[in-house]
């Protein structure tokens, strides 16, 4: 600044009218007040807490020099609380804290938590991976994102909670319910939805440890690579599986592929001679001991790995091999069940289940609980029995809720449906338009159709926008529009609605009596297996949210006729999948551009 500005001046009596203060890059204006006394003070002798910006102290008109302009009503830290997959707050703090025990005792103040936890914080340099957080400097300024871990000993539990997810408990103590569990139930259920990068590699045998570090040491110093035990090999391959089925019971090849190159990076005495990676064998080694380890669960009663044994003559009237593993991102597929707790005990809790979804004032606290417990048998089920969808809904009339489906949704891939899904379609509607208005021509009348409705639109541009987005992509990808969105009149019985319809979103039409149909929406549904399971929703991209999740819910497999709209759904807009066609490879290609 100026050297005038460090000398200190007063006035009085006099209007302050607005000023340019500068600084290197930056300068600040001091905005018009009606304060008669002013003062300005050597910048030493200013309060650096507030940034420049006019403020009264003392009756006087204040100027400090500082990083930016600052409002009181302001908040100095936002923070997003992940207590839990299923359980995440927003806190606001006044200050920075002064340390992480700091942080550690405001967040249990504020968020009720008990027990014992460390943090971990999202990174953004490092596309927001997580990383302990062991030092106050390290979290991100202004807005940050706090994973909290809970120690073996603790509990992840909040006054503000009556019930947390299944994805680490089960039920939770409730003081405001009586019916609610006294214990913490923990399961093994998995809370991460993507494939680490880089895998981090476990820890072995402190024997192991020491001689990989010794060869280490020589493939330094003279590049000669670690000739290894079979008993060395064996600890090493048994903790990779263990690791990797702790992440996914069914990594893919190239998730394998990480994990031996990252092994083979931490550890360069195991590199292969005469390998073109240099971690070929390691691959192909990791690939059979996962197998391995996953008969060894199966053997020891595993659900997940259950599921997928090949079934004799007296078991399976075709004496057939159903392949039920998780091939769509799912995260718990079909988890074990919580300790202390078998099909019997879970099946009392189902009735309990069924008989407060008959209740007309029902109790969604209760609800939500049990579904949680149940979470398991649920999967199970629908996994294994494979029961149609009437069957469910007699059994599991909870899950047919619209808020339950997305809880539903949470639990088996730990990812918002409803958030994430939406965001997407904000994000990439209007390159998606630009694609359909380029290609109109070859895609017929319906597309035409399609983009002359939205121009007609005056009112709620962005829901028709995305209304628009979501019916175009069947005709888009080559798929069939007309068996996915369907209409008809709310004067035709609910049979010919739902004739031969095994997935689509049902928009019913008022009938006005004339020669072509009317536009006027009666209701909308979501029709499964000619069952209507939602109705009255308010809009076709809420309905097709719900159908997309309830997919999922009921392990139901993509029909061929929309393959490739829920394969872009699911890889390009939920990012459930690492493997697509190249049909969606193309189309993601396109809107990258």
């Amino acid at each position: 600044m100026d050297d005038d500005f460090n000398k200190h001046t007063r006035r009085r009596g006099h209007r302050v009218n607005s000023v340019w203060i500068h600084q290197p890059h930056r300068s600040y204006e001091v905005i018009e007040s009606d304060y008669t006394d002013a003062e300005i003070l050597d910048p030493e002798d200013l309060n650096d807490y507030h940034p420049l910006t006019v403020y009264p102290v003392g009756g006087k008109l204040m100027v400090t020099r500082g990083r930016a302009c600052y409002n009181e009503s302001d908040e100095a830290l936002l923070l997003r609380v992940i207590i839990h997959p299923t359980l995440i707050q927003k806190v606001q703090l006044t200050e920075v804290p002064e340390s992480v025990e700091d942080l550690q005792t405001q967040l249990r103040e504020k968020l009720g938590l008990k027990g014992d936890f460390s943090i971990q914080y999202e990174d953004p340099q490092f596309d927001n991976g997580l990383c302990n957080l062991m030092n106050i400097a390290e979290l991100p300024a202004e807005r940050a994102v706090l994973h909290i871990c809970w120690h073996e000993a603790g509990s992840p539990t909040t006054s503000q909670a009556s019930s947390i997810s299944s994805l680490d408990t089960a039920s939770l103590s409730s003081s405001a319910s009586s019916h609610s569990s006294s214990s913490i139930i923990l399961t093994a259920l998995r809370s991460v939805s993507e494939w680490p990068s880089p895998f981090p590699i476990p820890s072995f045998a402190y024997d192991v440890e020491l001689k990989l570090r010794q060869g280490n040491e020589t493939f330094e110093k003279t590049g000669k690579a670690l000739s290894f035990t079979r008993d060395m090999k064996m600890d090493i391959l048994d903790k990779l599986a263990q690791a990797m089925f702790a992440l996914k019971a069914y990594p893919d090849k190239y998730q394998i592929e990480t994990v031996s190159s990252e092994l083979v990076r931490k550890y360069p005495c195991l590199k292969e001679p005469g390998s073109g990676t240099g971690h070929q064998g390691l691959t192909t080694s990791i690939k059979f001991k996962l197998g391995n380890y996953c008969s060894k669960l199966r053997q020891a009663g595993c659900n997940e790995v259950s599921v997928n044994r090949k079934r004799g003559r007296d078991e399976d009237a075709d004496g057939g091999f159903t392949l039920t593993k998780a091939k769509r991102g799912e995260v718990n597929h079909v988890p074990d069940h919580p300790d202390n707790y078998n099909d019997d005990s879970l099946e009392e809790h189902r009735g309990i289940l069924v008989t407060e979804m008959k209740k007309r004032s029902k109790d969604m606290d209760l609800i939500r609980s049990k579904m949680d417990l149940t979470f398991s048998l649920r999967r199970k089920e629908v996994v294994e029995v494979q029961a149609m969808v009437m069957e469910i809904q007699e059994r599991w009339p909870a899950l047919f809720l619209q808020e339950k489906i997305c809880y539903e949704f949470l639990r088996i891939t730990t990812k918002d449906l409803f958030g994430t899904l939406t965001a997407a379609l904000d994000e990439h509607c209007p390159r998606l338009i630009k694609l359909y208005r380029a290609r109109k021509g070859a895609f017929g009348q319906g597309m035409e159709n399609l983009l002359d409705s939205l121009d007609e639109q005056t009112s709620d541009i962005a829901q028709q926008r995305m209304r628009m987005c979501l019916e175009g992509l069947p005709l888009f990808v080559r798929d069939s529009a007309q068996k996915l969105f369907l209409k008809c009149l709310d004067t035709d019985p609910e049979e010919k609605q739902t004739a031969v319809v095994k997935k689509e979103v049902l928009t019913v039409l008022v009938d006005d009596g004339g020669h072509t149909p009317s536009q006027m929406v009666h209701s909308i549904a979501v029709v499964l297996e000619e069952t209507i399971v939602l109705s009255d929703l308010p809009d076709i991209p809420t309905a097709f949210v719900y159908l997309f999740g309830l997919l999922y819910a009921l392990n139901t497999e993509f029909s061929k006729e929309h393959k490739y709209t829920f394969e872009t759904v699911q890889h390009i807009f939920m990012g459930l999948s690492t493997n697509c066609s190249q049909r969606v490879r193309s189309l993601k290609t396109k809107l990258l551009i």
